[in-house]
This record gives C-alpha cells, structure tokens and sequence, in this order.
C-alpha cells in the first residue's frame, strides 16, 4: 500500500500487530471550498467528480474498497462482510481480512475495536444520539468478544469545550445513568457543554472495556485540520477505518 499523507491519524494503541487503523483529515483530497480538500461523503453537496476522486486516493491506503454505511445516528450494527451498497447502520465489524469497516464523521465520534488477538474488528459512528441509543453496546455485542479481551479508541470529536446542548441531551444520558452528569457543564442560557468522549469511555467501561485509548482530538477548535459541521454547518466527512490484515 502507498504510502499515506503525513496529516493523516495513525491511532496510537496497542492494537496486535494484524490489525490496521487509519483515520483521514480534510487534507489530501481535490474538493474545494467548504468541502477543501479531502472530503469523502457523497451526501454533502459536494461535487460528486471531486468524491469519488477523493474515495480513489484513499482506496490506494487500503487493502479493499471501504464497506461505506448509510449512517443514520442510531445503533444498528451490520457484518461489514455483507456490505456491497450503503446500508442504515451506524457501526460495522468483520473477523475477515482485508474487509474495512468505515464510518464518516465531521464531529461525532468514531469509536475504533478490536480484540487482543485481532481476530475481530469493528468500527461505530457514536454521535450523542448514537451513544444514547446504544450503539457502542450494539458494536461490543456484535463482535462475540468478551469485553475484556477488547480494546477501544476514541478517534477525532466536537471537544467538551465546544459541544453545547439542550436539556434534552442531558436527560437522554442522566435518565439512564446518574453518572452520566459529571460529562456535562452548565452553559450560558440554559444550555450544557457536553463531554462525548467521558459519555463513551463511561460506556465503554460499563461493559467491561478497560484499555481505552484516544479521545483527545477536536473537531471543532481545529479547522484546518478536521471538518466540523457543527462549526461551519457546511462541512466534508472524514473517515475512521480498520481492518484486518492475515
């Protein structure tokens, strides 16, 4: 594989040595304007030419064309293996090689698996609704994995200092675990800035998982390196990806 653009993210975890993670920024790509330059999504209102352009260079980093979702911020988990069109799912895992699971992001939270012996591996997309719905659960159940035997990494997300939220997302989290109030801070006007990387590594800890990695990177108080829909509304999609490799 060639050799990949140095701004890209390389997750640093001690993931076994089969098991490949990459995650790209909105540099290295052929989009311009809003979307400049490494923009992946096709629903975005990119040039479509510019996308599949873009899809073309960072098929060149991988071992397979990417199994793209059809994200929908909830908690369905699919066999990546299945995948041959955008399916509504918002995680995907594969015990096969040379499979890549993917999901798109631009301030939600990607949520990187794999299992101490890298036979399996799995990706979720984990906005505030996804994490509220379970599908970080959905993507641990998926893989067959005890909890313990699995790693996680946090990958690039909206930081707690920057992710203002109604009520609304603080009860959806509060009313299912009172732990969940110390990822929260009061704000101005009745609103909550809110901590999805301490929502998901509560989470994650929940079921067990207790190497957790990452979580340090913001989308949003970065743009020249990261797309932020939150901070320019019309915004690319990044992607964070793993695979397996025999």
């Amino acid at each position: 594989m060639a050799e990949q653009p140095g701004d890209w993210i390389v997750p640093d975890w001690p993931a076994p040595y089969r098991v490949r993670s990459l995650i790209t920024t909105r540099r290295g790509g052929v989009s311009r304007g809003a979307f400049a330059s490494m923009n992946l999504g096709l629903h975005v209102d990119d040039d479509p030419a510019c996308v599949r352009r873009n899809r073309e260079l960072l098929r060149v980093h991988l071992p397979g064309e990417p199994r793209w979702l059809a994200q929908v911020h909830g908690a369905r988990a699919v066999e990546a293996d299945s995948v041959t069109t955008p399916v509504e799912a918002d995680a995907a895992f594969t015990r096969s090689s040379a499979v890549v699971c993917a999901v798109m992001i631009a301030d939600c939270l990607p949520v990187l698996l794999c299992d101490r012996e890298g036979s399996v591996v799995a990706a979720a997309h984990a906005g505030w609704r996804g994490l509220s719905s379970g599908v970080i659960e959905s993507a641990v159940a998926a893989t067959g994995v005890a909890p313990g035997r699995l790693l996680a990494y946090l990958g690039p997300a909206i930081g707690p200092g920057a992710f203002e939220v109604g009520v609304d997302v603080l009860d959806a989290f509060v009313s299912r675990d009172r732990a969940a109030e110390i990822a929260f801070k009061p704000h101005a006007n009745g609103k909550w800035l809110c901590d999805l990387f301490t929502l998901a590594r509560q989470r994650l800890s929940a079921l067990g998982i207790g190497s957790i990695f990452g979580g340090r990177l913001c989308t949003y108080s970065d743009p020249e390196r990261f797309f932020s829909h939150r901070r320019d509304r019309v915004s690319g999609r990044m992607a964070a990806l793993i695979w397996r490799e025999d």
